[in-house]
């Protein structure tokens, strides 16, 4: 039974993932659809189904690839001998929206002003502000989201931190197991880490100080984690980060990993060495120059330059032809046999 499959890998796969609740919800999903079938009841077709049913395609696949990894973790354990193939919907083309400097700073002002509400007026409590901090450490260090909530300000346990005195960003934590996503240490740009120090020794802002309500007096911004919300990291930033791009006026093609292609964008447009712009973002220098590279200045500049250039004409080369004399010796292999020379070698053997 599928749902056999898909328990099994919950049990032992799924809780070591960064965000194993991400993993069981997507896996839900697929139980919803497919749980009561077997695995020999899969097909193509199927698997089109269940991605006609999905909100989108790109939904649909990464449910499915999870779903896919079930089934190979299974196969692997000795549970079945025979695994089937899961039909992947097409992958959607690589994003390309990137933020300018002006919509990158109306971002981050929309959530630094953002405001509780409370029956539909506003209060005077700000809930945007850890958002605020987010988007600087990822924009100024190209770090995916997940990374940046789950940093803390000190070596901590199963976490990646921030190393305030040297200025690096340990993004992977210490002993975790390196996967595709690299996450190699960056190096903190001077201007992010004069925000990180400040957040580190500064109290929070607390409006109930004097009533005793909040139990995060007596607390620093940045107390234990790089963003936090009430004392914890924050888990996620998908919904206040929807509400500061509505209230900045972007669309729905800006997500948090737009921050990440922003950074690296802004790299490239900098001008910054390929080498070095790969080892701060934690991908390969082929994979920045394909996806990135066209935003470099030094981008086909020099085919672009030889190609309109004039070429010289080429210069004609005379050849010598030998004294009649020699015309009986035998042809070298590196003479180039032109007209006149085979007319004179004819004239001297008929002589």
């Amino acid at each position: 039974m599928i749902a056999e499959v898909i328990n099994i890998y919950l049990r032992e796969v799924a809780p070591k993932h960064a965000a194993p609740e991400e993993t069981a919800a997507r896996l839900d999903k697929i139980l919803d659809f497919f749980g009561e079938k077997t695995l020999a009841a899969i097909n193509g077709k199927l698997c089109r189904d269940y991605a006609a049913s999905c909100p989108t395609e790109a939904v649909a696949r990464r449910q499915l690839e999870d779903f896919r990894a079930a089934i190979n973790y299974y196969r692997r354990e000795g549970y079945t001998t025979a695994a089937p193939t899961i039909i992947l919907p097409d992958k959607a083309g690589a994003r390309e929206r990137w933020l300018t400097r002006s919509e990158a700073a109306a971002l981050i002002w929309a959530a630094w002003r953002m405001k509780q509400k409370w029956k539909g007026q506003e209060s005077g409590r700000r809930t945007g502000r850890h958002l605020a901090r987010f988007m600087l450490v990822a924009l100024y260090t190209g770090t995916r989201s997940a990374a940046v909530c789950c940093a803390a300000v000190r070596p901590t346990k199963g976490r990646g931190y921030v190393d305030l005195d040297r200025g690096i960003f340990y993004r992977r934590a210490d002993g975790a197991k390196k996967t595709k996503k690299r996450q190699p240490p960056v190096r903190l740009p001077d201007r992010l880490l004069a925000h990180l120090r400040r957040w580190a020794c500064t109290d929070l802002d607390i409006r109930t100080k004097a009533r005793g309500k909040s139990a995060n007096i007596g607390r620093k911004i940045s107390q234990d984690f790089v963003v936090e919300w009430n004392g914890k990291p924050v888990v996620s930033v998908k919904k206040s980060f929807r509400r500061a791009c509505e209230a900045a006026g972007l669309g729905p093609d800006v997500t948090s990993h737009t921050l990440r292609h922003t950074a690296a964008t802004w790299l490239m447009r900098a001008g910054a060495d390929m080498w070095q712009a790969a080892g701060f973002l934690g991908i390969t220098v082929d994979v920045l120059i394909d996806t990135y590279g066209h935003h470099h200045p030094d981008f086909q500049v020099d085919a672009a330059e030889k190609i309109a250039k004039k070429h010289d004409k080429a210069t004609k080369t005379a050849l010598r032809i030998g004294d009649n004399e020699n015309m009986n010796s035998a042809w070298s292999p590196h003479t180039f046999p032109t007209q006149s020379s085979k007319r004179n070698a004819i004239v001297a053997k008929q002589v």
